[in-house]
């Protein structure tokens, strides 16, 4: 079964879905964050499409560790989708990963003019490879950040 990975924006949604062994993160085309129906009737068809079992969604954290506004947002979307998907959410930290992205897009020859319409998606990838590295490393354990 496959993990779906989001990195929540309040105009386009990064996604990102692994393969079925859990092995690697794969970015697919954003989506826009708005209609709200469309957003959840285009992540159900890719849940249906892929086999995916658990959703995970970057939380973002200040470099200290603590939470901000942009968390909040966070928040209340993973609560407004809980509502309409019957899919268990994750949320994983997400500090760094779009400049993360951004380097990985910049070495594949990228530039910054074409990263607009990529990065998000890049960005989810990043937070999805890293937790499913994690769940190799620690078989079994999937909570991540927090669950939601």
């Amino acid at each position: 079964m496959a993990i779906l990975a989001l990195d929540y924006g309040t105009k386009r949604i990064g996604v990102a879905v692994s393969d079925a062994t859990r092995t690697l993160a794969r970015p697919m085309p954003f989506l826009p964050a708005e209609p709200f129906a469309k957003l959840v009737r285009d992540l159900k068809a890719i849940a249906a499409e892929h086999g995916v079992e658990t959703i995970v969604v970057g939380m973002p954290r200040n470099m200290d560790g603590s939470y901000g506004e942009a968390a909040q947002k966070v928040r209340a979307f993973i609560a407004h989708l809980g509502r309409t998907i019957l899919i268990p959410v994750q949320t994983v930290d997400e500090r760094l990963s779009t400049v993360q992205a951004s380097r990985y897009l910049h070495e594949a020859g990228h530039k910054a003019k074409e990263q607009r319409t990529k990065i998000d998606s890049a960005a989810a990838a990043v937070l999805l490879q890293s937790y499913l590295d994690r769940l190799t490393v620690h078989p079994g354990i999937e909570d991540a950040e927090e669950s939601a």
